[in-house]
């Protein structure tokens, strides 16, 4: 019987149809990919296999360094990336796994730009100076705050070594959402992205109701921008036939009578990015979230999920929606108003120093809009700043900025842990004028000062906005930069000009880690504003999208 089986069972199976070939990968293009998520599964080996008083090192030392093998690796693919033939627009390289993704030049860049982010934020979450040798990261997330269960974590000196491997699966999100060329496999990068930030905003050592009512809302609303991009995907598929960008392109350059379900598909796919880059009116979340998540968790996102969105939104505009600019283009100049000037307002009545920073990151969001509202891909042979590389550029001074300012936040500290109100923050100068020098600096980039990075962005995103003729947005950009301007030097007028309030701001000693994290922000800082010529070279010679 079993023989009779075994001879009928190759004919069953050739009668239900014929063999789904397997899928032609080239690894080469994925192997920054593969090496992260390799990693992340490495992280959770590393849970179950080494003895407790060992797993956090060993944890912070297969993060930090499994992202700079993937760094590494991101460098070979880009050396490798081919030109495009016959490309419209000058292009390198080409789509891979079956087309689900584009390893191109401004892919692989983002790729290594979210690496440099991820290795900064890494080296915060290793710090365990602050807490009396223990991390920023609570004993066990299950304790209830204020239970004898918490206190007990505590003075067994326990650690939340599960961070690690969370935050690199959230990494490989982002590198794999950059990348997506179809959307469906842009809502599972969104979701491998946005599933452990969820987790890791709700558990900061200190102020833990504070942070589990960030990870509670940062949950519930993501889970509703998650919904609106979904739909817009299933409207996408609906006007298309196809989910992939290029095939969505296609079907929007032949413009048929369906343009209510072209438009409401643009719409809820615009409503899901907008809201992951901080963009009013789906800014809500940001100032919340980044006050009570632990401010380590605070700078990863901070830098890392906005480049990673606005690559992924850029590519979605342009790729699949680029026959249809002047549908969306109007709805992105005002956006970008709107967002600039709230950001820069509302900014100034904020008396703490993470709800200032995250009404700055709203502004930045506007500013990096007008860069991309202005679709501007340059002549053919690509001699004028772009849209892509503008943004790619902006991304990159304000995330290292970004990461260098919330180190310093977490060194401000009191009996209570951080303390971010402003008062805490008066005479900083005379108590390190390291740190509130190189704070200044950071407000200065943030600010657009010349001889800072942020000036050169602002002057690339304001420039390709010009070129695409958005110069409307350029006039608002320089309006909400001059209102940015004012609470940026407020702040350092604050540090050096005023007397401390009692006795003063508490310094912490700065251990090793964020001590380099400080240190290589200043000179990126000061270096890409200065000599920015090679990362502008860098950026515009990545080209355009592969279509």
């Amino acid at each position: 019987m079993i023989g009779a089986l075994s001879s009928a069972l190759p004919g069953a199976l050739a009668a239900a149809g014929p063999d789904i070939a397997a899928a032609d990968l080239d690894y080469r293009q994925l192997s920054p990919l593969i090496a992260v998520f390799a990693v992340a599964m490495l992280g959770l080996i590393v849970e179950i296999t080494v003895p407790r008083r060992a797993r956090f090192l060993t944890q912070s030392v297969v993060a930090v360094g499994g992202t700079l093998v993937a760094l590494g690796l991101s460098v070979w693919v880009y050396l490798g990336l081919d030109e495009v033939p016959e490309a419209r627009w000058p292009a390198l390289g080409g789509t891979g796994a079956e087309g689900a993704v584009s390893v191109d030049g401004p892919g692989v860049l983002t790729w290594a730009m979210l690496l440099v982010f991820a290795a900064l934020s890494f080296l915060l979450f290793a710090e365990r100076s602050h807490e009396r040798g223990l991390s920023d990261f609570v004993g066990r997330a299950a304790d209830a705050p204020g239970s004898p269960g918490e206190a007990e974590a505590t003075q067994a000196r326990l650690e939340h070594t599960e961070v690690f491997p969370l935050a690199v699966f959230s990494l490989s999100g982002m590198m794999l959402f950059a990348v997506s060329n179809d959307l469906i496999t842009m809502f599972v990068a969104l979701e491998v992205l946005s599933l452990p930030l969820y987790v890791l905003c709700g558990v900061a050592r200190r102020r833990r109701l504070l942070s589990q009512e960030a990870a509670m809302k940062y949950f519930l609303l993501g889970s509703f921008a998650s919904a609106f991009f979904l739909y817009g995907a299933a409207l996408a598929y609906g006007y298309a036939g196809s989910l992939n960008l290029t095939e969505i392109d296609t079907a929007v350059s032949a413009r048929g009578d369906e343009t209510a379900i072209l438009l409401g598909a643009i719409g809820l796919l615009l409503v899901g990015l907008l809201f992951k880059v901080g963009a009013v009116p789906f800014h809500s979340w940001t100032p919340d979230v980044y006050q009570g998540a632990p401010t380590p968790v605070t700078a990863f996102m901070a830098a890392a999920t906005k480049a990673a969105a606005f690559i992924a939104m850029m590519r979605v505009l342009f790729v699949g929606f680029g026959g249809a600019s002047w549908d969306w283009r109007p709805v992105l100049w005002v956006i970008a108003v709107i967002t600039m000037l709230i950001g820069s307002i509302v900014a100034i009545s904020q008396t703490d120093v993470k709800r200032m920073l995250a009404y700055s990151s709203i502004a930045h969001a506007g500013f990096i809009t007008v860069g991309l509202s202005g679709a501007y891909l340059g002549d053919q042979e690509g001699l004028a700043i772009t849209s892509i590389s503008s943004v790619l550029f902006y991304l990159l001074v304000y995330g290292i900025a970004t990461i260098g300012a919330f180190a310093i936040v977490t060194v401000i500290r009191d009996s209570a842990g951080e303390t971010t109100h402003l008062s805490k923050w008066a005479g900083l100068g005379k108590e390190s004028p390291f740190l509130a020098g190189s704070f200044a600096l950071f407000m200065l980039s943030f600010a657009g000062i010349p001889l800072t990075a942020g000036f050169i962005g602002k002057w690339a995103v304001f420039s390709a906005a010009w070129g695409g003729g958005a110069w409307v947005l350029v006039v608002f950009g320089v309006v909400s930069s001059a209102i940015a301007a004012y609470f940026y030097v407020r702040f350092i007028v604050l540090m050096f000009f005023t007397d401390p309030v009692g006795d003063g701001p508490t310094v912490a000693v700065a251990g090793v880690p964020t001590t380099v994290v400080i240190a290589l922000a200043v000179i990126a800082t000061v270096v890409l504003g200065v000599v920015p010529g090679p990362v502008l070279d860098l950026v515009q010679n990545a080209g355009a999208f592969v279509r």
